[in-house]
């Protein structure tokens, strides 16, 4: 199953539905991600990361009544106990405390190091419990199922997982890869809209960074990913996975090109933080982070007004926020510092030197980001 390069798609054919698979290429450490409709109950895709007998499913109040007893039952018909750990929903919950809830049930359940954790849910599920897998016991096996399209094109693949801290998102955490990636399209029929728009953003991160043509598509068929069409959302989240498993796997601890996976994070981030955990979703919040660095990027001479114009127009298309909140320039300056990515007191900013082709900079100029910060916030 892993011996064909990252980022390469194969098709099947599963009950005359296709389904894609691509591996994310980390040597014995490889991967695969399943990509298709009606595969929560495909126990040949499970069962060669579930030997043992025992698992145990991390997912949230608003998943669970949806998808747990479906995913409890095809791991019983493979003879498997399953033990379900149901989390409060959202994003203001990724926090130390929600963590030691999955702490507690492990050792109540005398869970074993080779009690696999299972990720039923979207970016928050899969980030906390790739966590607590890395840490408990000094790590278990990590199965993600992601049930968002943010965690099915981004999140859920490359093997980033931690928490929140009240000064900073995601500052605690480590790298730890999954076993596998299930991306269940059919999930998504339950998802609001605005969380399909939240997921679309990152989807546009992907043709912004690396692929003209991609984002290209993205302009000309917005409108079907919107209506949930399968065919194009399919096609949206393989192109989005085969970009991050390249990525990852020239890059995986970022020591260089993954940081550019980045881009509109340093902004939406501070937005995240400031604005209160969950108040914005993490999608829009990158939304609107990545109109400030395309604004940036303007004022940097990289990019043309109308390409502003045209990253914007798209975004406003997929019903995504624009502007960030009216935090004040000294909130925003003060939490992007508190940002991963500052390097010997430095800022380092993911901007655009053109529409398909991004840089990491360090070198901008502060009274740059004052009036990017000025011209790219709403005020009411």
């Amino acid at each position: 199953m892993f011996g064909h390069p990252h980022g390469v798609l194969r098709t099947y054919d599963i009950d005359r539905k296709m389904m894609q698979t691509l591996t994310v290429g980390l040597g014995d450490r490889s991967y695969p991600i399943h990509i298709g409709s009606g595969l929560l109950d495909k126990t040949e895709l499970l069962q060669p990361v579930l030997p043992r007998k025992r698992a145990t499913i991390v997912t949230n109040t608003t998943v669970a009544p949806l998808y747990l007893e479906k995913l409890r039952q095809t791991l019983l018909g493979m003879g498997i106990e399953s033990k379900p750990i149901i989390l409060p929903d959202g994003e203001q919950y990724k926090n130390s405390e929600t963590l030691n809830l999955i702490y507690d049930a492990l050792m109540a359940n005398r869970c074993e190091r080779t009690t696999p954790l299972i990720a039923l849910g979207g970016g928050v599920i899969g980030d906390m419990t790739g966590y607590a897998a890395a840490t408990y016991l000094r790590g278990v096996p990590f199965i993600q199922i992601p049930t968002t399209l943010l965690a099915q094109v981004d999140s859920s693949v490359g093997g980033k997982t931690g928490i929140n801290h009240p000064l900073g998102k995601n500052m605690i955490g480590a790298f730890y890869q999954p076993q596998l990636v299930l991306a269940d399209t059919d999930t998504l029929n339950t998802l609001p809209d605005n969380e399909l728009s939240a997921g679309i953003a990152e989807v546009i991160k992907y043709g912004l960074i690396r692929d003209l043509p991609f984002l290209e598509w993205l302009e000309q068929n917005m409108h079907k990913l919107l209506a949930r069409d399968k065919g194009a959302l399919q096609h949206a989240i393989a192109c989005s996975c085969r970009h991050k498993a390249d990525v990852v796997a020239a890059d995986e601890r970022e020591s260089g090109e993954r940081a550019l996976l980045n881009l509109g994070h340093t902004f939406g981030h501070a937005i995240e933080t400031g604005s209160g955990y969950g108040t914005w979703l993490h999608g829009e919040a990158v939304a609107a982070g990545t109109i400030m660095a395309a604004d940036l990027s303007q004022r940097m001479g990289w990019i043309s007004a109308e390409d502003v114009v045209r990253i914007r127009r798209l975004f406003k298309q997929a019903g995504l926020p624009v502007a960030g909140p009216p935090l004040g320039s000294e909130k925003y300056l003060h939490l992007m510092g508190m940002d991963k990515k500052v390097q010997g007191g430095k800022m380092h900013f993911v901007l655009l030197k053109a529409i398909g082709h991004a840089v990491v900079t360090g070198d901008v100029p502060e009274e740059s980001l004052r009036q990017t910060l000025s011209a790219c916030i709403k005020y009411d």
